[in-house]
């Protein structure tokens, strides 16, 4: 009998393909649960669902033969713990950002990455002082943020609270994930599987730290909110369904490319996300909102260039691609080492 047919075959895809789904999956996202989170005022409550969706489909699947994934051990669930309580904690604050503001000052929170990234590599790992370029982009990120939430008439306190608390914590989440939990060894469907399944299992401590069982359980007393209305049953799974696949391209990219690649991605989903925003719905900033975004968005674009190494840095290259490798690359390595003697 033929072997069951895989997912994670590498046949079955191209680095081409998962950047192009990558991206896709990132522009479509902050919509999407913008839009869930409007027709179902539960954020915790969502993301809950999202992580349970993904745990079980990658479960299920891998029964049925149709992917592999890791198995799950206590020894792997306890080294990757701590990265999936940053990735918990960068989808709360990020859902209950977009539950509080539009789409657009998530957009300017999250190009406001790289500055932090800097002046953290700056202060904390004596990295060099930025050059130049790389200043002058970065300055270019945080004037227009600064104008975009000058010129924001939707400003809250809460909002932008929200907006602080996910810009420290996707901040840590990228550089740790990065340079710690690719080293782990997982193949992409197994860091989707513990990503999610760990994140289900803190989403109840979550769930009731900020009280939202109480508005939940009134909810279902009293009959009122939308718990079981059918547009916010068609909106919670679609976020579902995206949020699978961005867990899968989101992991399968970061190994298939290198971190500035990989990083430029995101530039070009925001250019993205923007357009799509403003074409569907009239939730977007004021013209002049949208021109200090374009700011922060052409300042990573800036940012990306400034960075982006030398040919002769070729080693160092070297060395960051053996650590996006994945175990199973890693064999086949070893395999076509030994076969050429």
């Amino acid at each position: 009998m033929s072997p069951p047919i895989r997912f994670e075959s590498k046949q079955q895809y191209t680095t081409p393909g998962l950047v192009i789904g990558y991206a896709l999956c990132s522009s479509l996202l902050a919509i999407i649960n913008k839009y869930a989170i409007t027709q179902f005022n539960y954020p915790g409550l969502l993301t809950a669902l999202q992580y349970l969706s993904s745990a079980l489909s990658v479960f299920l699947l891998s029964k049925l033969g149709f992917l592999h994934h890791d198995p799950f051990n206590f020894a792997t669930a306890k080294k990757f713990f701590p990265a999936a309580l940053v990735f918990y904690l960068a989808i709360f604050t990020n859902t209950n950002l977009l539950r509080h503001a539009n789409v657009d000052t998530f957009i300017v929170f999250r190009s406001l990455t790289p500055l932090l990234v800097a002046i953290a590599d700056t202060l904390f790992r004596n990295q060099p002082i930025p050059s130049n370029f790389t200043f002058l982009s970065l300055v270019v990120i945080l004037a227009g943020a600064v104008g975009y939430v000058v010129t924001d008439s939707a400003f809250t306190l809460t909002a932008y609270s929200w907006a602080f608390a996910y810009l420290v914590t996707i901040t840590t989440e990228m550089v740790y994930i990065k340079h710690i939990v690719m080293n782990l060894g997982l193949n992409t469907w197994g860091f989707v599987f513990y990503n999610n399944l760990l994140s289900l299992m803190m989403a109840p401590f979550f769930w009731f730290l900020t009280g939202e069982n109480v508005e939940v359980f009134d909810a279902l007393r009293s009959g009122s909110g939308n718990l079981f209305d059918l547009t916010a049953f068609v909106a919670v799974s679609l976020s579902c369904v995206f949020g699978l696949l961005i867990s899968f391209f989101g992991f399968a990219a970061r190994k298939a490319v290198s971190a500035t690649a990989f990083t430029v991605t995101g530039v070009v989903n925001k250019f993205l996300t923007v357009a799509i925003n403003v074409t569907i719905w009239d939730k977007h900033a004021s013209p002049v909102g949208l021109v200090c975004l374009l700011f922060t968005i052409v300042g990573g674009v800036l940012y990306q260039q400034s960075v982006t190494g030398p040919r002769d840095a070729l080693p160092l290259v070297a060395k960051q691609a053996d650590i996006e490798i994945g175990i199973d690359d890693k064999d086949d390595l070893e395999g076509e080492k030994s076969r050429k003697g």
